[in-house]
């Protein structure tokens, strides 16, 4: 059992303990974020500076054999919320984080309006706000261990309908809320959505729902429920993990499948 396994294991028995406490629905979902980027995360901890806000320091590991995977999405698209909550969890669980690079791209399908220039949003002037503070967050703490610790526990709160609750995550995981409120208010993370406004506006092809993921520039369509082997068929590298000796041989996977389609982003400026 990993150690996360053993820590989560404790604390759901906790939850069972205190499951008739009223407070208690409300509290678990924050717990269990905090629980994952407390024991998942704690050893990504070296800092810098960038634009005058504190950063982290990205992975200087990372292996170029590793599988490219992009997520496309916008952060109250419930299929969006729940996987990166529940398949991108397991990743880190499973150890196939180990040999992916894992970019968040949390754009999906806003657009900017041409005639006064704004931004909105599919779900509403509240999904812009979270989705520029989860681009803050990938910008402050570029380091996916760290900026998918606060970005897992404010699509927990989506799910459940409880995204105003999104900064209590900061006190739960114990970040500091100034460096992505500065980003936010600042204006650079406008700059940071209008980027990723051009990164998905130039899928070839264009991303047709979210969310929409893609492993070594190609899309894997809707078939990102089986993810882990796509990674585990594209990763050419040594020593894959042991849970990409479980995964079924018979699925599509990169090179051969007839659903995957060339998705590479280009960088000039779009909207729609």
């Amino acid at each position: 059992m990993t150690s996360f396994k053993k820590k989560a294991y404790i604390f759901v028995h906790a939850h069972y303990l205190f499951s008739k406490m009223a407070f208690c629905k409300l509290v678990f979902p924050v717990v269990i974020a905090c629980l994952f980027f407390l024991f998942t995360f704690s050893s990504h901890a070296s800092e810098g500076t960038d634009a005058g806000f504190k950063v982290s320091t990205p992975n200087s590991n990372s292996s170029s054999q590793n599988v490219n995977i992009s997520i496309y999405y916008e952060a109250f698209c419930l299929h969006c919320a729940k996987f990166i909550v529940n398949k991108l969890e397991g990743l880190f669980e499973n150890g196939l984080i180990s040999i992916i690079n894992l970019t968040l791209v949390p754009w999906g399908d806003s657009y900017i309006d041409k005639s006064n220039n704004t931004i909105i949003c599919k779900h509403g002037q509240e999904e812009c706000q979270l989705n520029t503070i989860e681009a803050c967050a990938i910008h402050v703490w570029p380091d996916v261990n760290k900026h998918y610790g606060l970005i897992y526990c404010i699509e927990f709160l989506a799910i459940e309908g409880r995204q105003k609750e999104w900064e209590s995550c900061f006190d739960s995981l114990g970040l500091p809320q100034k460096h992505i409120l500065d980003c936010y208010n600042s204006g650079k993370g406008r700059t940071l959505e209008l980027a990723y406004a051009n990164e998905t506006a130039h899928l070839s092809p264009p991303h047709a729902y979210t969310p929409w993921v893609v492993v070594n520039n190609l899309s894997i369509g809707n078939d990102y429920e089986n993810l882990e082997a796509y990674i585990c068929k594209a990763y050419k590298g040594n020593a894959a993990p042991d849970s990409c000796k479980s995964i079924p041989p018979d699925i599509n996977s990169t090179g051969n499948a007839k659903n995957l389609k060339s998705s590479t982003p280009t960088k000039k400026m779009h909207s729609r």
